[in-house]
């Protein structure tokens, strides 16, 4: 039985190698996209929602009102923050230039708090391009004029650049690698540019998109509920057609996913179970594939021999050159793959802990406020 086991693992494990080796390898770099742009460009508005984003925020917009693109606005919505956010933006608005602020003070109800202010955002957008981009995203100065440039030149209606990720430790950079790789082999985003394939992209951290585009497949009015909205984003403007594409930002952007493992567990609390359409069976089989495929080939060496023992090796083998292959999408240092066993187990108890928890709770609690679980579920797309 075991023997058996091990070789069906070791096949789904070579194939999946394969498969996302390949795929990785025809995912672009932002760094070689060359800026040529039309005379004028085309006018850009960055929208970002901010909320009590006062940790990060100053860094971010530093970062964007220093691009060299010659025609855009920044547009931030602070959505109903508590702390330093509102006078750190006043402060940057006092310093004249490109930035607006627009105050939200009360969340109308069918909205999540994020994709109400991005909504508000692009309706107070005067660019033909839209931006939407995370409040704690450092950029390089030339960020948007090399994707506005590919974008043009590729006529992608839409355009998502996944941003290098700075951690504070070592475990949260393997954890990293990890959560990467399954979401790669889930999402198989090379696959987004095909216009021939059901798969779709979308990365909060900077999401372009065309503004004719964005109102024709209903904005983010058509997933107001979703906590997956970077995504699902995505997914509305590829099923209507339009062309997208996902490209690597790695040493042009950057962001801090979460300072601790905990402070990550939490708040992957309010999204975990939306990536499965809140299927607590999709869930359960997911996790369980994750643990026969991932976890237990390594715990499988010491309780193996022989021709079982040497499959469960391979299938150690290949998952390992397939976390290395994966890193280089987030610049994970390849040695964070010793780390990989454990951070797998790790991954798949954070995802039944929030599952668990939004089924309790009967919702998800994201910055301070409600949402409950009916209403959540009611919003597919």
């Amino acid at each position: 039985m075991l023997f058996w086991l091990a070789l069906i693992t070791f096949a789904v494990a070579a194939i999946a190698m394969i498969v996302l080796a390949r795929g990785l390898l025809s995912i672009g770099l932002l760094r070689d996209a060359a800026v040529a742009l039309p005379a004028p460009p085309p006018r850009v508005s960055v929208v970002i929602a901010a909320r009590d984003e006062a940790g990060g925020i100053e860094a971010a917009l530093d970062s964007l009102l220093a691009q060299d693109y010659p025609d855009y606005e920044v547009i931030v919505v602070d959505d109903r923050s508590s702390d330093a956010t509102p006078q750190i933006l006043a402060r940057k608005v006092a310093g004249g230039g490109r930035l607006r602020v627009v105050r939200i003070n009360e969340l109308p109800a069918g909205w999540l708090g994020k994709n109400h202010a991005l909504e508000c955002g692009a309706r107070a957008a005067s660019g033909t391009i839209l931006v939407f981009a995370d409040a704690d995203v450092v950029m390089h100065s030339d960020v948007i004029s090399r994707a506005v440039s590919h974008a043009m030149a590729a006529r992608r209606d839409h355009v998502t650049i996944t941003p290098e990720v700075v951690v504070r430790s070592h475990a949260l950079g393997m954890f990293m690698g990890v959560f990467t790789m399954f979401f790669t082999l889930y999402a198989r985003p090379w696959k987004a540019v095909d216009p021939n394939s059901r798969c779709f992209i979308g990365i909060g951290a900077f999401n372009l998109v065309r503004a004719d585009v964005y109102r024709a497949v209903g904005g983010h009015n058509r997933i107001a509920m979703r906590p997956d909205d970077d995504i699902k984003l995505g997914k509305i403007i590829k099923d209507a057609g339009y062309s997208q594409e996902m490209l690597l930002g790695r040493g042009l952007m950057s962001v801090e996913w979460y300072p601790t493992l905990g402070a990550l567990a939490c708040g992957l609390e309010k999204n975990s179970l939306a990536g499965v359409d809140y299927s607590v069976a999709a869930m359960l089989a997911g996790t369980f594939a994750q643990l026969v495929f991932f976890v237990w080939p390594f715990a499988a060496l010491a309780v193996t021999d022989g021709a079982t023992l040497a499959l469960n090796a391979a299938v150690c083998i290949v998952s390992l050159a397939t976390y290395v292959a994966t890193a280089r999408m987030v610049g994970a240092p390849r040695w964070y793959a010793v780390g990989f066993p454990l951070m797998a187990a790790i991954f798949v108890g954070i995802l039944w802990r929030a599952t668990f928890i939004t089924l309790r709770d009967g919702g998800i609690t994201w910055r301070g406020t409600r949402y409950p679980l009916a209403a959540l579920k009611a919003n597919r797309v």
